[in-house]
């Protein structure tokens, strides 16, 4: 009898550390999308190249040049859009 509830406050207490995980990641990709500046950051540039009102060239710390680009009110990586499939969006 004592193992068993062992076993399940066991996996209870995995369930709520894996739910705490998924919430953690949902707040900080929210917030990374949210803003232009958090993007800059979430993405670790490091040199702003140019930039428009909706959109931004930057340098990462390893030297690659993105393009970061406003779509539907949030920041995203210039074509890893949500709902675009080989180019073409929904």
């Amino acid at each position: 009898m004592a193992k068993k509830r062992t076993i399940v406050i066991l996996l209870a207490i995995a369930i709520l550390l894996a739910a705490g995980l998924v919430i953690d990641q949902y707040v900080v990709l929210r917030k990374a999308h949210s803003t232009f500046e958090d993007y800059y950051a979430f993405r670790g540039c490091t040199e702003l190249l140019e930039r428009t009102d909706t959109e931004g060239v930057c340098r990462t710390d390893t030297g690659q040049t993105i393009t970061i680009v406003l779509y539907r009110g949030r920041w995203y990586l210039k074509g890893d859009l949500p709902g675009c499939f080989l180019g073409a969006c929904l």
